[in-house]
């Protein structure tokens, strides 16, 4: 299965010859004379960078396209700009949208790829929609992950859920009954910038990358930009703090995106938005201690999703609202979501629960990504049962 090669390239293996594309870029470098040809070959036949050029030419002017290695990005771009070679990146996170196009390509009558937006620094934001029906307002499911860009473990589950999704259909009756009532959009990526700038500077960054004007701090925390309890407590605003809420609701591009895109669609019944780590499963409210008026039926749903999951490999997640089981948090996804009419709005928090924190080891994306996909396939058969 595909998706078997796409982790094992992910966990640096390579497998049956699939080359490992995480996190590399694609630049294109401009060549005007002899001496830029020179400097470029230089570059490209050292043995050092590993690089790989994907598309040559021997005429000045036109562009060179070379593969960058992730661990390579930043020794090529000081080389390039010491020798005053002009480049551009024209493809940033190459295996994420390598894997997302190779599934709307391998399944083209079930996936298809729907730009929804752009980020700050103008990456484009990209969903896999999964239907059988046609016509845009179909009960849906979204699928969120990636909107702090540090929890890489939820970027990975979700590609990995896409592949499970296109494999299982038709094979696994849950799975087939899902998309025979409904859609399902995920987006693997919901903070494009700050996803790239952890694999090229910082890997701890949560933040988007956006200017805050009058201040030298960047970024604004995606998941306390949504108009749910906007700038409350558990929100900063502080333009430097982890938790900075932005200057108004909804201020960065990428959650205005998401926001825009599934109120215009106008039929979403669930909401899921994966982070990592502490091992959660929890619904709303977090701005506020207030009961939400369907938090027994969530907290049912939730512990039935908690309980498959944990049938896998014995993981144990605790189950709440927001509020009650971590901290009061303004702004986020998840109750803005119920807060616009979507009934089925959780959060999960993916392994671990702090001994590797962050910094999952590879080995373990293939189990974290299994045993989240039973409890995903838990709420997503409730909310085919529960249509409204």
């Amino acid at each position: 299965m595909k998706w078997i090669l796409f982790f094992g390239a992910l966990i640096g293996l390579s497998i049956c010859g699939r080359e490992k594309f995480f996190g590399d870029q694609v630049f294109r470098i401009n060549v005007r004379n002899g001496d830029e040809i020179s400097k470029l070959h230089q570059l490209v036949n050292s043995d050092n960078f590993k690089l790989k050029v994907w598309k040559s030419s021997s005429t000045f002017g036109l562009p060179v396209d070379v593969l960058v290695p992730s661990v390579s990005l930043q020794p090529v771009k000081f080389f390039l700009k010491s020798q005053g070679l002009e480049y551009s990146v024209t493809i940033e996170d190459l295996q994420i949208y390598h894997e997302m196009d190779s599934i709307a390509g391998d399944f083209p009558d079930l996936v298809s790829r729907v730009k929804i937006g752009h980020s700050f620094e103008n990456r484009s934001m990209y969903v896999l929609k999964f239907s059988t029906g046609k016509g845009s307002q179909r009960p849906a499911i979204w699928l969120n992950a990636g909107i702090h860009s540090r929890e890489w473990i939820s970027q990975a589950t979700a590609i990995w859920t896409a592949r499970k999704i296109v494999s299982d259909y038709g094979k696994d009756s849950a799975v087939t009954s899902i998309l025979e009532k409904m859609d399902i959009f995920l987006l693997p990526v919901a903070n494009p910038d700050g996803y790239v700038y952890t694999h090229t500077q910082n890997r701890l960054w949560r933040k988007t990358r956006s200017l805050n004007t009058g201040s030298p701090c960047i970024g604004v925390d995606p998941n306390r930009n949504w108009n749910a309890g906007f700038a409350g407590k558990g929100a900063s605003g502080n333009p430097c703090s982890e938790v900075y809420h932005g200057p108004h609701a909804s201020s960065e591009v990428e959650v205005k995106s998401v926001a825009d895109f599934i109120q215009e669609h106008g039929n979403f019944k669930c909401f899921i938005d994966l982070h990592s780590y502490s091992q959660l499963l929890m619904y709303p409210y977090g701005y506020t201690k207030k009961k939400a008026r369907d938090a027994d039926e969530l907290d049912k749903v939730a512990r039935h999703a908690a309980k498959a999951l944990a049938s896998l490999s014995g993981t144990q997640y605790h189950v709440g609202s927001t509020f009650t089981t971590v901290y009061q948090a303004s702004g986020s996804s998840m109750d803005w979501a119920y807060d616009i009419g979507i009934k089925y709005a959780f959060t999960f928090e993916l392994r671990d629960t702090g001994h590797y924190g962050f910094l999952l080891p590879a080995n373990q994306i293939i189990p974290t990504a299994e045993e989240t996909w039973l409890g995903l396939r838990t709420i997503m058969e409730h909310v085919r049962d529960h249509l409204y």
